[in-house]
């Protein structure tokens, strides 16, 4: 009798935490999605974006269009020529003129990274709905601040951690494992300078460092609901 009430008490303390737990993750997720506006975002029908990406001593203009459902076009000037990577909502493509004047079939983790920034809203944003799950660390010291930390793991198993300041509940930084070309590097992103654009906040600095080196990107323009043609989405015929 006494072992089954231990059991019993053991069992309801478990199932106590992981709810505790579950609360706090709910609770951090609803302030990060209050504080950016998110849901202003999700209200939006597509986005354009302008930014400029300093690497390796060269400044490259970006443009990036995003439309929903799931559409998504992004062109780098770099060297005179421009880059082209694009998902129409099923299909995935790119030019890279270095390599080919041609359009060309992306597939694999390519594939994967053009999906997921078609995701206006990001994997944090109704993260359950898109098959994802998070653990809970709890709250940490990054860089001498508080913050949250989320361990994410999408529905094809990527893993990626975020950081949410204690204060602002604002990403401050996101480790991910980043697969290409037969390799996987460990890449960390630095969001700063947040700014509201109707509604919605983001970061306008993001540095991204890898082994590979850093780069830094900087946002110049945000615009919701731009009307775009969903033939800029599409492979151009040959």
């Amino acid at each position: 009798m006494k072992k089954l009430i231990v059991t019993t008490l053991t069992l309801f303390i478990i199932a106590s935490l992981n709810f505790v737990q579950a609360q706090s993750l709910d609770d951090v997720i609803n302030k990060y999605i209050k504080a950016t506006g998110l849901e202003k975002l999700a209200s939006a029908s597509s986005y354009q974006l302008k930014a400029k990406i300093n690497q390796m001593g060269m400044e490259l203009p970006m443009e990036m269009k995003i439309k929903k459902p799931k559409k998504f076009r992004i062109e780098m000037e770099m060297q005179g020529q421009k880059m082209v990577q694009a998902y129409d909502g099923k299909n995935g493509w790119m030019i890279a003129p270095w390599v080919s004047p041609e359009p060309q079939d992306m597939s694999g983790t390519q594939l994967e990274d053009a999906f997921d920034q078609a995701d206006m809203e990001g994997e944090l944003y109704h993260y359950k709905e898109k098959g994802h799950s998070i653990e809970f660390v709890g709250k940490v010291n990054l860089d001498g601040k508080a913050a949250y930390k989320l361990n994410l793991t999408t529905k094809d198993g990527n893993k990626k951690t975020y950081f949410i300041d204690a204060d602002t509940y604002l990403i401050s930084k996101v480790k991910a494992k980043i697969s290409g070309n037969g390799q996987t590097v460990d890449v960390t992103q630095i969001m700063s300078d947040y700014k509201t654009f109707d509604g919605f906040t983001m970061a306008m600095k993001l540095e991204s460092v890898s082994p590979m080196g850093s780069a830094v990107i900087t946002i110049e323009e945000l615009k919701l609901n731009v009307d775009f043609d969903d033939a800029i989405f599409k492979k151009p015929a040959k």
